[in-house]
């Protein structure tokens, strides 16, 4: 193997030439103390940087074995590592020419902890993914400052930032205990029969929209006393908070007053956060899925006749497929194809939720008689969501009281604090029925698992492109995916991901279950990694949930469901 001596040698020889003789440098040069690898060289100095690998044994990086001894470990230690490595290239990279000449970039992290392509810890060492921008003045190789990038700013950046430091010691611990604290947490839920847990203390309101660090002089979460637990964590103890029983639950209160942030909160506690975050102890079941209304997205073959039947002009709603759905008939879509993907816990608010799927009050019974009104209220079939099929609600709903009488638990936040109002709102009930007649039948109804076939993007010998525009489209080949009604999703670096998995799986061309389908995909990961998923090693991957899977896949609008009655079903 060529050493970094030969590397020299050949940037040297390199020096002035066109820009495309660079790829000659492709392949993997042995320092002192790590491999370089030249996976792929871009073909000018304004294109995407190039593709490069550090790959650091345990016995050069001496981290202590304690750090990396499992999974968990392993993947929160890359996740520290891949933070600083963020903090020190800015302090290393130098402009050195035209274009990106001379750049270090890493794929960018979020307020939680995932395992990431980027940085990643194995029982044999560390691997460090990056592009690299090659140095040129114009179009032509600036050998002199490409021997300074790679065997000078790469090595330093090895040394600062992949090689243990005694005074990271507390740090790289905290983040350790921080996650597998937060593990430990989710694992007790179902044992106390929660489905979510706010620890006191916790900061939940985020600086902005756009901003998800904690906000300054936020008031801090306390719990109401009477639905306060107590969970132990392995390297603090007890830790006291909210526990969000299992059932139907309410939270009310002013506009303003923290309603939404508490829900959010709860939507994110899927994930752990990283130290410092404010939602450090904030643990969701970890098939929690935040639903919501939808106008406009695509729906392909869903059953949605527990809430919505007898359409105008005998639709039927059994396979309900159309282009441009509304908001009813989105959040009916959403929440069954949550159920179909494995849901335990719905999340829900008012404030962007389809007023006439989550109420129908007396009143407007009055007015128009059941047999004319094709939409089964949300308040009709909630309770039966739980007997039936064991999947517990957490709603914000500041603008009906009618759900007083089918909540288990209701807690109202008032500048900002947590009061369990439950008693109180029973007896409003009780004082002031809403007197309306239920419409939800006796049994919520059957979860049907669709026979789905994913499109095939690819077409000829090209693969099909991914592109991913933040938070907000996803493109596969042709076909853009409208991302904003996925509210759990938390970096652009899943949606890559989840869109290799679509591609890779799409060459089986077959009628797969959803269930089986997810249930495929992830195990696969799990067994293989993230490379498995792609045509060659990616630096802008990072870990996905099955939920976010299953939302990408439902939004595509060439998904195809294969019915029993078609003749030619794939093999």
């Amino acid at each position: 193997m060529p050493s970094h001596r030969d590397l020299e040698q050949q940037l040297a020889q390199l020096d002035g030439r066109s820009y495309s003789a660079y790829k000659s440098l492709k392949g993997t040069y042995t320092f002192p103390d790590f491999d370089l690898t030249l996976a792929h060289i871009q073909g000018d100095p304004f294109a995407a940087p190039s593709r490069v690998s550090i790959w650091i044994s345990h016995g050069q990086a001496q981290f202590p074995a304690i750090y990396w001894h499992d999974q968990t470990r392993q993947a929160t230690l890359a996740d520290f590592l891949h933070r600083h490595i963020l903090d020190v290239i800015p302090q290393i990279q130098q402009r050195r020419g035209s274009g990106k000449s001379g750049c270090l970039m890493v794929a960018p992290t979020s307020q939680v902890v995932l395992a990431r392509t980027a940085v990643q810890v194995t029982p044999e060492g560390i691997e460090l993914r990056l592009g690299v921008g090659l140095p040129a003045f114009g179009r032509r190789i600036a050998g002199t400052a490409a021997r300074d990038l790679l065997t000078q700013d790469l090595p330093k950046l090895v040394t600062t930032a992949l090689q243990y430091q005694p005074a990271w010691q507390l740090a790289i611990e905290e983040h350790i205990t921080t996650v597998e604290n937060a593990n430990a947490l989710r694992a007790q839920l179902a044992d106390h029969n929660l489905v979510a847990f706010i620890a006191n203390d916790s900061i939940l309101p985020r600086q902005s929209g756009v901003n998800p660090k904690p906000l300054s002089k936020a008031v801090p979460f306390k719990s109401p006393r009477a639905l306060e637990v107590t969970l132990q964590a392995p390297h603090t103890g007890s830790i006291t908070g909210l526990g969000v029983p299992a059932g139907v639950t309410l939270i009310v209160g002013g506009g303003y007053h923290g309603k939404s942030t508490v829900l959010k909160a709860i939507a994110h506690g899927v994930y752990n956060h990283i130290p410092g975050d404010g939602r450090e102890q904030v643990v969701a079941d970890a098939e929690t899925v935040k639903i919501r209304a939808e106008d406009g997205r695509g729906v392909t073959g869903v059953d949605i006749s527990p809430f919505i039947d007898r359409l105008p002009q005998g639709i039927s709603t059994q396979a309900f497929s159309t282009i441009n759905a509304s908001g009813s008939t989105s959040q009916a879509a959403n929440i069954l194809e949550a159920m179909e993907a494995g849901a335990r816990v719905l999340l829900i608010d008012e404030d962007t939720a389809a007023t006439n799927l989550m109420i129908r009050d007396r009143n407007m019974q009055t007015l128009i008689a059941k047999e004319k009104e094709p939409i089964t209220p949300f308040i009709d079939k909630v309770q039966q969501l739980y007997t039936d099929h064991g999947i517990s609600t957490v709603l914000v709903m500041g603008g009906s009281g009618d759900y007083f009488e089918v909540a288990d638990h209701v807690i109202a936040l008032d500048n900002y604090m947590a009061h369990d109002v439950t008693a109180k709102a029973k007896a409003i009930a009780t004082e002031y029925p809403s007197k309306r007649q239920g419409e939800g039948g006796q049994q919520f109804g059957t979860i049907t698992q669709r026979c789905i076939q994913l499109p095939q993007f690819d077409h000829g010998r090209k693969p099909a492109k991914v592109k991913t525009q933040r938070l907000t489209t996803l493109t596969i080949g042709p076909e853009d995916i409208d991302l904003r009604g996925i509210e759990q999703l938390i970096e652009p670096n899943q949606t890559r991901a989840i869109a290799h998995a679509i591609l890779t799986w799409q060459q089986q061309n077959r009628c797969h279950s959803l269930k089986n389908l997810l249930d495929d995909i992830m195990s696969w990961v799990k067994r293989q990694d993230f490379d498995a998923l792609t045509p060659y090693p990616m630096n802008d991957l990072s870990e996905f949930r099955r939920h976010e899977l299953a939302a990408i896949i439902n939004r595509l609008r060439s998904l195809r469901v294969i019915s029993d009655s078609e003749d030619s079903l794939p093999q």
